[in-house]
């Protein structure tokens, strides 16, 4: 079992670190491009939040693992 939440704790980091660069990719648009780069909101947008879901959904695992 030790295995596993080393493993997920792993795939959790990296999750994470994918959400944040999404995240960033969300605030440069926003920054540096908007208003003429409207048309890339929705894609961005939607890849943000699946990276932010898939992260909260391994970190839902890892915790549950951790608890017992």
């Amino acid at each position: 079992m030790t295995a596993v939440i080393e493993e997920l704790e792993k795939e959790v980091k990296r999750l994470k670190r994918v959400a944040g660069e999404r995240a960033g990719q969300m605030h440069d648009l926003v920054e540096e491009r908007l208003p003429a780069a409207y048309e890339e909101i929705p894609a961005l947008a939607q890849a943000t939040f699946e990276a932010c879901r898939a992260w909260a959904e391994a970190n839902l695992r890892l915790t549950t693992l951790q608890k017992g």
